[in-house]
């Protein structure tokens, strides 16, 4: 009986659980993105692996791609582009087709930058900070941040040897490499031991500094101010 009533909270609890994060996509959206955060490391050795990053990629699209339908964005925008990505994406892994990752790359930076525009938008869209929007501000931060670690491989495919790190250095930098420095820009805090050292790279990453502390300045600091003045009206009508 003990047994059968510790599944029944259990249960209960994961409908719970269910039911927040349907209730609030961008915070599922959230929680996908920090896994494959840790997970990362783990998938991006060897071909299996890559397939199964690929396929983890397919998964925060299509929870993306529901979070742009949701806002005033075009789901339709959003399709078009997430397919050639993830078609160009499996073509190169099973066909062993290098001269596709541009595009794929190209591809993946041009639809989260896409996707975090219209959250953007949605957060900015309302006079009042809903907890689904405290969630989309963090969603788009990681957003950001992956569409610049794309931008990152493009560049790194397109001009070889763009940046460099203090463990072989001439090597070709990884994804968690790359995503590490996108997350060190947006953040600003500093640069870490991966370092862009060509003009192109140089400008990325300065384009995305000025991003990242323009994102903080200008949407954090709303939502911010905006859920400090519901308390107050809340006070207020106490």
């Amino acid at each position: 009986m003990r047994t059968s009533d510790g599944d029944t909270v259990w249960s209960m609890r994961r409908l719970r659980w269910l039911a927040i994060l349907i209730r609030h996509p961008s915070a599922a959206l959230l929680l996908v993105q920090l896994a494959g955060l840790l997970l990362y490391p783990f998938i991006e050795q060897t071909r299996a692996a890559r397939a199964l990053f690929g396929a983890f990629g397919v998964v925060v699209l299509m929870l993306a791609i529901s979070m742009v339908q949701r806002t005033r964005g075009r789901g339709w925008i959003s399709v078009a582009i997430a397919v050639p990505a993830v078609v160009c994406n499996a073509m190169g892994l099973m066909l062993d087709m290098p001269a596709l990752k541009p595009w794929w790359a190209a591809l993946e930076a041009l639809f989260y930058f896409y996707a975090a525009g219209c959250l953007i938008a949605y957060m900015l869209a309302d006079r009042r900070a809903t907890t689904d929007e405290m969630f989309a501000a963090g969603a788009t931060f990681t957003l950001l941040v992956w569409g610049f670690t794309y931008l990152f491989v493009l560049c790194q495919v397109l001009q070889p040897g763009c940046f460099a790190a203090a463990v072989n250095p001439a090597a070709p930098r990884s994804w968690t490499e790359l995503l590490f420095l996108s997350f060190a820009l947006m953040s600003s805090t500093g640069i870490g031991d991966v370092i862009p050292i060509t003009v192109h790279a140089r400008a990325l990453a300065c384009l995305e500094m000025f991003v990242g502390v323009m994102y903080i300045a200008l949407v954090v600091s709303r939502l911010i101010g905006l859920s400090v003045s519901r308390e107050d009206d809340r006070e207020l009508h106490r």
